[in-house]
């Protein structure tokens, strides 16, 4: 996992060339004007996700990772709560791999980490994490703008 704000990316520019290519993508357009939607990039190497959202309580939360695709995710606007723990402390598996959806889904973990506005989080296939959590003290469902960039793990 690796978690930043946007504008210090220049210093990963030796990331894998798809997940570069992602995150110039991600700087490269206001994406509070770009309607929600699945926008191809490079064919299935690179799919972009636009999505707004309101924030989801902990009970609600899907713990996931996936095998094909690097998930790049940009929080746009608004702010939320990740969850993130690595595979190799992996909790229960509650559905096993899909190869359609490309995703295994696991009992909740415990840590959780803030992502502001203009936070990218690079999510591997070793990487288990529950996005779009909400925040606060009681957590209050907020709205999100986020971008997730799909990066296939061959691409280049």
């Amino acid at each position: 996992m690796i978690v930043d704000k946007i504008e210090n990316f220049a210093k990963y520019s030796d990331l894998q060339p798809g997940i570069v290519k992602a995150i110039e993508y991600l700087n490269s357009k206001d994406f509070t004007r770009v309607e929600n939607g699945r926008y191809e990039l490079d064919g299935q190497n690179r799919v972009a996700i636009v999505m707004r959202y309101k924030t989801k309580l902990d009970e609600n939360a899907v713990w996931e990772s996936h095998r094909k695709y690097i998930d790049v995710q940009y929080i746009v606007s608004g702010h939320e709560r990740f969850g993130y723990v690595h595979m190799s402390q992996a909790p229960a598996v509650t559905a096993g791999y899909s190869e359609e959806k490309d995703v295994i889904l696991y009992a909740p973990g415990t840590k959780m980490y803030d992502a502001p506005a203009r936070t990218v989080m690079i999510f591997y296939p070793e990487d288990i994490h529950a996005p779009s959590l909400a925040i606060g003290d009681p957590p209050t469902p907020a709205d999100v703008v986020k971008v997730v960039v799909k990066v296939a793990m061959e691409s280049k």
